[in-house]
């Protein structure tokens, strides 16, 4: 399946080299696709793990076992498939990424628990022992291979690559942290939303990292969605190789910790909104501000009611300003709203302030700020002090196609 470059797409990043940890990638073949499929990263010794999981219950082996590897703290390795997801697969799925984690265990002479393995792609088709094996083979002694070559290797019906990098100082070191993300259909916040892997050189403690990426989560990857669908796979995970040599950073009140904290904040929003501009068949970027609800959680919820409403998100795609579809997505959220207090704006203008249209409302302005790439929508509940952001893109024919033809 072709599929055209998002008109959303951004360029990938230039991300630096970070000490202790060495990208390959090879053919396994999954698919009768003609492209790598299979990513692997080795991890320094002492690297710190940390992970955001899906909350999809019909999750693969490889987020169960994800999820009791991070309470060790410790990783040596990352193996990820592309082209089958391997779950809903049974007993057969999980032998196969056991088989994986033995494997490599070997290659490093280190547990299998060190070893973390995601697999993305088609659900219900056991990941086949023998392709994996082999290709676990090859890509061991495959050469190093760039960080580009890594987040394009990853993906699945992406059509861009997808990075972010920052930096931050530590004492008297600069630490990296860079990543990589998949994503582009199967996308809700209900985390994780995708498949994302960040690596920094900074040395962490894995407790205090995991405080760092669970609080990045609640506002950047829990916050954005192409279609309301959370994913049976998807994996967040964060690998610190302590190579940069600062003192270890282990809480909030250590030199330091505010500034990796914000970074690693920086490269998760800005992983997030790459795979919200990779939508299957997005043509637009759709920003929702909520304000004036009772919390930040209210906020988020209605937020996300808006950003996954199908009359909303085709309304934006077919440029039309229906704001009342906006009012109805408010009300259905189950959240303390009132219809008299309630405005409703695009690209800065508002269309209906405390629950009525403006009589001297002009649909000129919004008419053509909805003509672009990048649409705002404006919610203020006039309630409490609660605000939210919420990241979505519009839905277009394009999705369908995508969608309807996925296994083909």
């Amino acid at each position: 399946m072709d599929l055209e470059r998002s008109p959303l797409a951004q360029p990938f990043p230039e991300i630096p080299s970070i000490d202790g940890v060495t990208l390959r990638i090879a053919r396994a073949h999954y698919k009768s696709w003609d492209r790598c499929d299979l990513t692997y990263v080795e991890l320094a010794e002492g690297t710190t793990v940390a992970g955001v999981f899906t909350k999809n219950v019909c999750c693969s082996s490889e987020v169960e076992l994800g999820r009791e590897q991070v309470r060790l703290g410790r990783a040596r390795a990352l193996v990820v498939n592309a082209g089958n997801s391997n779950a809903f697969t049974g007993y057969r799925g999980r032998e196969a990424v056991e088989q994986i984690m033995a494997q490599v265990a070997a290659h490093l002479d280190c547990q299998p628990s060190d070893v973390f393995v995601s697999s993305t792609g088609v659900i219900g088709v056991p990941l086949p022992k023998d392709k994996a094996r082999e290709g676990v083979a090859s890509v061991l002694q495959a050469p190093a291979c760039s960080w580009e070559d890594a987040a394009i290797t990853i993906g699945t019906t992406d059509t861009f690559s997808k990075g972010a990098v920052a930096k931050a100082v530590i004492g008297d070191r600069t630490v990296t942290i860079g990543g990589i993300i998949k994503g582009s259909g199967m996308i809700a916040p209900d985390m994780a939303t995708m498949l994302g892997y960040i690596f920094t050189d900074a040395a962490v403690e894995p407790g205090f990292l995991q405080q760092c990426l669970s609080a990045a989560n609640e506002s950047t990857f829990s916050c954005i969605t192409v279609d309301s669908d959370t994913s049976t796979s998807d994996t967040v995970l964060a690998f610190a190789t302590g190579k940069a040599g600062n003192v270890p950073l282990a809480s909030l009140e250590d030199i330091g910790s505010e500034a990796f904290a914000a970074a690693l904040h920086d490269v998760c929003k800005r992983l997030g909104m790459l795979v919200v501009r990779d939508g299957e068949g997005a043509q637009k970027l759709i920003e929702v501000q909520v304000s004036g609800a009772v919390s930040d959680d209210s906020a988020r919820r209605i937020g996300l009611a808006i950003a996954n409403s199908p009359l909303v998100k085709t309304a934006i795609a077919g440029e039309d300003a229906n704001w009342g579809r906006v009012v109805m997505a408010v009300g259905k959220a189950g959240e303390p709203a009132d219809r008299d207090k309630l405005s409703i704006g695009f690209g800065g203008v508002w269309a209906a302030k405390e629950g009525l249209p403006l009589a001297d409302y002009d649909e000129t302005p919004v008419a053509a700020h909805l003509k672009g790439r990048e649409i705002d929508i404006e919610v203020d509940l006039g309630l409490g002090e609660g605000s939210a952001t919420v990241w979505t893109c519009d839905l277009t024919h394009g999705y369908i196609a995508i969608n309807a033809d996925y296994r083909s």
